[in-house]
């Protein structure tokens, strides 16, 4: 099995000053041991970077839509402007490319395009994995660790498994 980490909209507006998630301090640290973890193992790793609209946060080029991580050369990025990262035909070609048939999940925000992305895969034919504990949103009406609870619920009965972001090995 090839396995890749998909980091969704992992981006410095919603991982940062001045308006983070809620959960941004844990959420940051699973990121980045995920992402170590994958690079020692020398799994494929996707960055997905949302492009918002004018005045947006992730707006394209302002500081919170930057990548809150570095992007080693070997890795690749996808831009995308609606939630699903597979909306983004050359990810799905990519990840062929690359014989890849599962996918590692994490990022920004579970209830938009972390969930979106997880179906995309899905409806791409891959395994996929939802690190939990590696993705977070926002309060909206209820709180987000709610939401995301919520989130991890909705896209397990849609077969996608849910693991403990510091059990998953690469």
């Amino acid at each position: 099995m090839t396995t890749a980490l998909l980091l969704v909209d992992a981006q410095r507006g919603m991982l940062e000053a001045p308006r983070p998630v809620p959960a941004h301090v844990e959420v940051r640290r699973a990121l980045e041991s995920l992402l170590a973890r994958a690079r020692e193992a020398g799994v494929f790793v996707v960055f997905v970077q949302n492009d918002g609209p004018l005045g947006d946060p992730d707006e394209p080029h302002t500081s919170g839509w930057d990548l809150a991580f570095p992007v080693a050369s070997s890795e690749l990025v996808f831009r995308k402007t609606v939630p699903d990262a597979f909306s983004n035909a050359g990810l799905g070609a990519s990840l062929d490319a690359g014989q890849v048939d599962q996918v590692v999940v994490a990022g920004m925000q579970s209830n938009y395009c972390v969930s979106a992305t997880c179906r995309g895969a899905l409806h791409h034919g891959l395994k996929v994995i939802l690190a939990s504990g590696a993705h977070a949103t926002y309060d909206e009406g209820e709180s987000a660790e709610t939401i995301s609870a919520r989130v991890e619920e909705e896209l397990g009965r849609d077969g996608v498994r849910i693991i403990p972001a510091d059990e998953i090995g690469f």
